[in-house]
């Protein structure tokens, strides 16, 4: 079924894993050093199995897959997902039944992961170019315009309000110019770009004004909201700007209203770009996850603790929990973090709900000691099993946010952040670094988000 890995596969998932782990990614990517064998060994199998010239014209036709993709039950509509990171917004569009054609990433952490949760997507793992237009629609077997949606977003980390030197000129933000080049080329029907609030008010919004103003040129309407992740189902406060942008008709219905909630959010007149929307009363919105929906059913595990893979030790206890299993046969990603002697001190001191507040005098760092109180209020922060998480971000570190376990003194493992995020257990993160996972995991788009989203555009593509 579309939206879901089959067993074979998660077999197949769950013998790579050790050798996945086991390289580093520079030699991971010996498998695929050649991009033109690795597309050529793609098609090639792909011809075979849809029965040789007959099929190969199928393949052809079809953008790079066997079969017609307005075929139901066959094929979904199509995507591609350029600054994919480890794939969820990829993950989100597969769950609503899309066909992942290709992604795109130069970092090689995300890129082994991307590799293995959708290995039947071609994947670029360089910088994302301009060139890259011209050879996806060669690769692809793609014309112009016949791609039914775009999705990713350029990285945020100029755009966010953690980076005190964000500016217009930096050179992340102008990759925003070589993603509207990627449009221009290949005019998808739909796009998706994702980034953080910070990018609506940087140079005085010089780049949401540019971005909309080229996407008009182009031919797209746009609508550009704030969405609220804990507002579709994922256990966190998570707040992301997304640009919707289509070729045939209004761009606002491609957004999407939540499915929990909602929560108090600030009126239009304050905030223009925040999602707004009502309940629909034949289906009133469910409450909101909590952290404990999410993660109750997890194994214990120490301080540095846990491994790749390992076994479930109770039963899901919740519709969350059920949904998270669903297609996994083993627990991955469970590991946290070895936190030092003094972080363990002082996150022991900390009370679920608490923050470095509690902690004692004594056992806080220089910088710390001389913070007032009304400052920095997630640091050192225990997670509270009936609410939701703090925004996870690349590093699950006391330090920077509330990312100690409710109930254990150590940090969430990589799968309860997963968790948080909204992943399912299915998804396996590569590289044998924790933190290397951990960045993958915070960097994502939540796949719950991306699910609601991708079912809204492909409604919209059949009207």
């Amino acid at each position: 079924m579309l939206g879901q890995v089959s067993a074979n596969t998660i077999g197949i998932m769950a013998n790579r894993i050790a050798r996945v782990q086991a390289l580093d990614p520079a030699r991971h990517r010996i498998r695929f050093s050649s991009r033109k064998q690795h597309v050529k060994s793609r098609f090639a199998s792909r011809t075979a199995r849809a029965g040789g010239v007959r099929g190969a014209s199928r393949v052809a036709a079809t953008g790079g897959r066997a079969g017609t993709r307005t075929s139901r039950g066959t094929s979904g509509p199509t995507c591609i997902d350029l600054f994919a990171g480890a794939g969820g917004l990829a993950e989100g569009f597969r769950q609503a039944g899309w066909e992942i054609l290709a992604g795109a990433d130069c970092d090689p952490h995300a890129a082994a992961t991307f590799r293995l949760n959708f290995p039947d997507a071609v994947l670029y793992e360089e910088p994302v170019r301009r060139g890259l237009a011209t050879r996806l629609l060669k690769d692809l077997r793609l014309k112009p315009g016949r791609l039914d949606c775009l999705i990713g977003g350029p990285p945020c980390q100029s755009f966010s309000y953690n980076n005190h030197h964000r500016s217009a000129s930096d050179e992340r933000a102008r990759l925003f110019e070589t993603y509207l080049h990627l449009v221009s080329v290949l005019r998808p029907k739909t796009l998706v770009m994702e980034n953080v609030p910070g990018m609506l008010t940087i140079g005085d919004g010089a780049v949401l004004d540019a971005v909309e103003r080229r996407l008009a040129r182009l031919g797209y309407a746009t609508a550009t909201r704030i969405i609220f992740a804990e507002e579709f189902g994922v256990p966190q406060t998570r707040r992301r700007v997304f640009i919707v942008a289509t070729k045939h008709g209004e761009a606002g219905r491609l957004i999407p209203g939540g499915s929990h909630g909602p929560i108090t959010k600030p009126a239009p007149k304050t905030n223009p770009y925040v999602h707004q929307w009502k309940p629909r009363a034949d289906r009133p919105p469910a409450p909101l996850v909590t952290v404990w929906d999410a993660i109750s059913d997890l194994p214990r595990i120490g301080n540095g603790g846990g491994s790749m893979k390992s076994e479930y030790k109770k039963e899901p206890r919740t519709a969350y929990q059920i949904r998270a299993r669903h297609g996994s046969r083993a627990l991955f990603n469970h590991t946290s973090h070895e936190l030092t002697d003094t972080l363990v001190k002082r996150i022991e001191a900390v009370p679920e709900g608490g923050n470095w507040r509690d902690i004692p005098r004594r056992l806080l760092p220089a910088g710390m000691k001389r913070a007032r109180k009304s400052d920095h209020t997630k640091r050192y922060g225990r997670l509270r099993r009936r609410e939701l998480a703090s925004t996870i971000l690349t590093k699950c570190d006391p330090h920077w946010g509330a990312y100690v376990h409710p109930t254990q003194d150590r940090t969430i493992s990589v799968r309860e952040a997963a968790r948080l995020q909204g992943f399912p257990d299915r998804f396996v993160f590569a590289g044998k670094y924790v933190c290397r996972q951990y960045e993958q995991v915070g960097n994502a788009v939540p796949p719950p988000v991306a699910k609601r989203l991708a079912h809204r555009i492909k409604a919209s593509l059949r009207r």
